[in-house]
């Protein structure tokens, strides 16, 4: 295995996206844009990870939490510089540094881990990913030798015309050799069009001085994807989305209709559940075997759901968990509940789980009853097998025992049985 250290820039404004918001902290199918790229350095491995921060480093930080080293820019001055300030962290370092870009959350690990496999094998100054795309507007293109080694990395806004129609571009994702990497950053001139220190002068750098620089190449366009817009995150979203789809379809999970299903990254779903179509699934759910899900339901986080459970149109669950066998068909809402193995839940019933200031818990044991439109109103617990009839509302901290009838509004206990 590879060793190296990686170093991850999130200082830009990213001022098209118009939001007070972070660009790497926006949102794709339920995680930020930065913790794509973080969950490949961290899957492999990477010996130390530095975040360098600039425009709203306190909400970066806050959101990425322990494990990193954040570094701060202090004043935007481009990506040559926002690398220059890990030097203090590295010195002394001679390993392998990985300088990813913060704000592309379709970079795939197995890309990484190839750049990082030609870097250890060859052993140059810098190996440079670079990717074949249709349509290259806006990229760095790769210039090229008669040899067909790399020559420099061209701005497309300092490119010539014929630079200009280069398909093969840069990806914004490096390997260097520490040492050389440093040595060449104190050479990088300012950039006179765009006030800023370009990190692709490395190359150049480097280049001139003798040193050796390799390239790895992909055909995946989609790799050199970057986050600027709002245009931009809906396009990820998509193309996360069906990789997300297909993760679950291929572990056998029934998708009735991809097209009109939304699951967020971090979803699991046992083997055999069938997902209808309009239904949203969000991050940190847990969906057991042999399940029905829809159409047009919504499982918000921290849901647990399991074996066998039906839940059905027009029905939503946040933070609640559904034992086996459990069924909500229609029209309802759980919220902050503990739902027993084989309850019914009735068609428009409702737990009422905040009172304004706090979430209140709900507890309903196995196989009892909750018949239509019944509330209740949290905190309260329904016995195993009671039956809450239909329009019931049971009151905040009136509890329905075990085997009990409660109906009316307020419910009140009228009878006890064994069901």
């Amino acid at each position: 295995m590879f060793e190296f250290k990686a170093i991850v820039l999130a200082a830009g404004r990213g001022t098209r996206m118009k939001s007070e918001t972070p660009k790497v902290l926006h949102k794709v199918c339920g995680r930020a844009v930065l913790d794509y790229v973080l969950e490949i350095t961290k899957s492999l491995r990477s010996l130390k990870t530095y975040v360098v921060v600039g425009h709203g480093a306190s909400k970066v930080k806050e959101a990425v939490g322990g494990g990193h080293e954040f570094v701060v820019q202090e004043k935007l001055l481009g990506t040559a510089d926002a690398v220059s300030r890990c030097a203090p962290y590295l010195r002394g370092y001679k390993g392998t540094v990985l300088v990813l870009s913060g704000d592309t959350p379709l970079l795939s690990k197995d890309i990484v881990a190839g750049l990082l496999r030609r870097h250890a094998g060859r052993r140059p100054s810098a190996t440079v990913l670079t990717a074949h795309i249709s349509e290259p507007h806006g990229y760095g293109r790769i210039v090229r030798d008669e040899e067909g080694g790399i020559r420099a990395i061209r701005e497309q806004k300092d490119a010539t015309e014929v630079e200009d129609e280069i398909k093969e571009i840069n990806v914004g994702l490096y390997c260097f050799a520490a040492q050389d990497l440093f040595a060449a950053l104190k050479k990088v001139k300012l950039n006179s069009r765009k006030k800023e220190f370009y990190l692709t002068d490395v190359i150049e750098l480097l280049l001139a001085g003798g040193q050796k620089v390799e390239t790895f190449t992909t055909n995946d366009e989609t790799v050199a994807f970057g986050i600027n817009t709002r245009e931009d995150l809906a396009q990820a979203q998509a193309i996360i989305r069906r990789r997300i789809l297909s993760k679950h379809m291929l572990s056998g999970v029934t998708i009735v209709d991809p097209a009109t299903t939304f699951i967020d990254d971090g979803v699991a779903i046992g083997k055999d559940t069938v997902i209808h179509p309009m239904t949203v699934i969000h991050s940190d759910v847990r969906i057991g075997r042999n399940c029905s899900i829809g159409p047009m339901s919504r499982l918000r986080p921290g849901t647990r759901i399991g074996d066998g459970v039906e839940i059905g149109n027009f029905a939503e669950v946040s933070r609640t968990s559904m034992g086996r066998g459990a069924l909500q068909k229609h029209f309802s809402f759980l919220g902050d509940a503990t739902v027993g193995a084989g309850v019914n839940i009735g068609a428009g019933v409702v737990t009422a789980n905040y009172d304004g200031v706090n979430k209140n818990k709900t507890t309903i044991g196995a196989k009892a009853f909750i018949g239509s439109d019944a509330i209740l109103v949290a905190p309260n617990v329904i016995g195993a097998n009671a039956l809450v009839g239909a329009g019931s509302v049971v009151a905040k901290n009136k509890n329905v025992p075990a085997g009990a009838v409660a109906v009316g509004v307020p419910a009140r206990v009228i009878k006890r049985v064994s069901r």
